[in-house]
Formats: structure tokens, C-alpha cells, sequence
């Protein structure tokens, strides 16, 4: 009954203070204990470290805004723990912008997906890929109604995804509107063969999930080519990668995510609320920024767009996806500050928010006056 007393004040515009966590609020999954009810706060001061729970699931909704008090105790080295997500994580890995560079410093993206009826998801992913940065970008398609060229972003090479020339790309973000057919596993298993860097969203991971050699291509690959594949799955395609449903992997996200990371060799990025990022070596992350201005179609084939670029610009997997989460997120906050969210923010607006971002948080100071 205080719960339930507690969250209605919270509800109604008051303030209600959690110490360390929401009481009835699990602070490692981020669940609910139970049935409930929990108290929904509007503010929490947790103490030591942050908690995951307070950031991932409906946590956040139950916890606020939270702040850290540390009460004098250094967790920093602790062996295994999740880290918040933020800038001091990937900033180092972003390439540097000298005079003295051009469009092939910055790498050639290729954006693969798009069926019959599906093609505005790689032009999203491909716009927003252009927009963070990457040097040069193409989109095959693998569908019959292709555009033949971008109106807004003529900068974009359309093709057919059959005569895209794939070993000639420094990274290959595939997936997106893809579909199931014969031609889309035979050109997921083209692309896992590259030695370039992968990002497989969406139907990819569809693909994968039931498809035992392609799978086994995945955890192969980082191998073949050095470096982790990216994986970017909702929690309905973690659960089919992990073959179980998707109220397992939000029981505990942390660590469905890290099972993603260590059976496919791959970065993981588990998307909802509270991003989770884990990398094969067992670094992991919960990311802090977004809002419900992302539960909307397309976000996700944005987001994709996004880490393909910083890969073909030569960041890291685990740090490309650091970067591209947390980007992600702070654009839709940003333009729900601006008041064009959380209702009504399109996939679409998310890419110019993210650029102005990038070039104020990490590239302003080079050229100031």
C-alpha cells in the first residue's frame, strides 16, 4: 500500500527520493521482485557504484534521475563489472579529422538489405551512415522496387545487392528490411566470408538464429578476421539467437547479452531500455542515453547505419558500438529537450542530431578559430 501511495505521488508531479534502489526494484536486472508492486520514484541516490538495474529495463522508469554518492569507496578495477556507458569509454577510438585526409581516410561503408517493399530501411541506415562520418557509402538492395538514387543524399551509390562489389569495402553492415529468401542467406554467408568488419541487424539475425552454418560462420569469423563480428538484436531476435523467449533474455539482460557476446565470438548490442554492450573478452556496458522517442520503426536500421560507419572508419567493434549506442540515444534526448519528442520523433531526424553531436562533443576544439 506505501508502494503503491509512493508511486501515485510520483505520477502526479511529486517528488518521492529512493535510497540506493527503489524498494521492490531488482538493482542487477532492473526488474520487478515478484509481483510487485515496487515504488516508482522520480529520484534515486544510490551509493558505492551505479547500479545496472537502475539503468536498463524498467528500472529506469522506477528509478529517475540517479545520482552516485561513492561514500569514499574506489570500485574502479573491480574485476567483471558493467560499466556505464559514456564518452570516456570510446572517445580515444574516434578517428582524428586532419586537413590532410580525404573521403577513403574514412572508409567505405556497404548497407545490405532491403527486399520487395522494404527499401527505405537501408536507405535509413545508409543516411545515417553518411552522417556519421563514413567516407564513401553504398546500399545494395536485394529486393525489385530499388529507387535509383537517393533524392535527399545523392551522395549514396544504390545497386543491386548481387553486383555489389563487397570485397572492396572496409565494412558491411547487412540486414536491414533484408527478408528471409535463399538470396539473402547465400549473400549473409558472402558477407561473413569478407575480412572486413560485420555489423548483422534485423533479418541477418533471423537468418542466423535458425541456420546452424551460418552461425557457426559468426563465431568463425572473428577469427578469420581479427576482429568480432556486431550484433544488434531487439529482445524477441536475442531470443531466437539463443533459443529461448524473450521474457528470458529481459529476466536478465546483462547477462543475455554477455551469452550473446561469448556463443557467437561477437559484440552484442541487446537494444531496449538501457542498451546493454558486451564484448566476447567480457567487457560489458549499459548505456544511459535514449528515451521512448526511439519506439519507432526504423530507429534500429539507424542505429545499424551508424556502427557501420565508425567500423568503416576503423574504430573498434566494442567501441563502435559504445559510440553508436550512446550517440544514438543522446540525439533522441536532444530533440525531446527541443520538443520534437518523445511522441512523433521519426527515425528520420535522429542522423542530424547525431552529426551536430559528434562534431560538438569531439571534433569542435580542432577547429576553433
Amino acid at each position: 500500500e506505501l508502494a503503491e501511495t509512493l508511486t501515485a505521488r510520483a505520477r502526479s508531479h511529486g517528488h518521492v527520493l529512493a535510497l540506493d534502489v527503489p524498494s521492490g526494484l531488482d538493482s542487477d536486472t532492473g526488474n520487478v521482485v515478484g509481483s510487485g508492486p515496487a515504488v516508482r520514484a522520480t529520484h534515486t541516490v544510490t551509493f558505492i557504484a551505479a547500479k545496472p538495474g537502475l539503468y536498463t529495463g524498467v528500472g529506469r522508469d522506477y528509478a529517475g534521475a540517479v545520482a552516485v554518492a561513492p561514500i569514499g569507496i574506489d570500485t574502479a578495477g573491480t574485476p567483471g563489472a558493467a560499466h556505464l556507458n559514456a564518452p570516456a569509454l570510446f572517445a580515444a577510438a574516434l578517428p582524428a579529422r586532419d586537413f590532410a585526409t580525404h573521403k577513403g581516410t574514412f572508409g567505405t561503408l556497404a548497407v545490405v538489405g532491403g527486399d520487395t517493399g522494404m527499401c527505405g530501411a537501408p536507405i535509413l541506415a545508409a543516411r545515417a551512415a553518411l552522417l556519421t562520418g563514413a567516407g564513401k557509402v553504398h546500399v545494395g538492395f536485394l529486393g525489385s522496387d530499388a529507387p535509383p538514387y537517393d533524392a535527399p543524399h545523392p551522395e549514396l551509390m544504390l545497386h543491386a545487392a548481387a553486383r555489389l562489389s563487397l570485397g572492396a569495402m572496409d565494412a558491411v553492415a547487412a540486414g536491414c528490411g533484408m527478408g528471409g529468401s535463399a538470396s539473402a542467406r547465400q549473400i549473409v554467408d558472402a558477407i561473413l566470408r569478407l575480412h572486413a568488419p560485420v555489423l548483422l541487424d534485423a533479418d541477418a539475425l533471423n537468418l542466423v538464429a535458425r541456420d546452424e552454418a551460418l552461425a557457426a560462420h559468426v563465431a568463425q569469423s572473428a577469427t578469420a578476421r581479427g576482429a568480432p563480428c556486431v550484433l544488434t538484436p531487439h529482445p524477441l531476435e536475442a531470443a531466437r539467437l539463443l533459443g529461448c523467449d524473450t521474457a528470458a533474455v529481459q529476466r536478465d539482460r546483462l547477462a543475455a547479452a554477455r551469452t550473446l557476446a561469448d556463443r557467437y565470438a561477437a559484440v552484442a548490442v541487446l537494444k531496449g531500455s538501457g542498451t546493454v554492450v558486451a564484448a566476447p573478452d567480457g567487457r560489458v556496458a549499459v548505456n544511459p542515453t535514449g528515451n521512448a522517442g526511439l519506439a519507432t520503426g526504423g530507429t534500429g536500421d539507424v542505429l545499424g547505419g551508424m556502427i557501420g560507419a565508425l567500423l568503416a572508419q576503423r574504430v573498434p567493434p566494442y567501441e563502435a558500438a559504445l559510440a553508436g549506442v550512446y550517440l544514438h540515444g543522446l540525439a533522441a534526448d536532444t530533440l525531446c529537450a527541443q520538443g520534437d519528442g518523445p511522441a512523433g520523433l521519426t527515425a528520420g531526424e535522429l542522423a542530424p542530431a547525431v552529426r551536430k553531436l559528434m562534431n560538438r562533443l569531439f571534433y569542435a576544439p580542432s577547429y576553433a578559430a
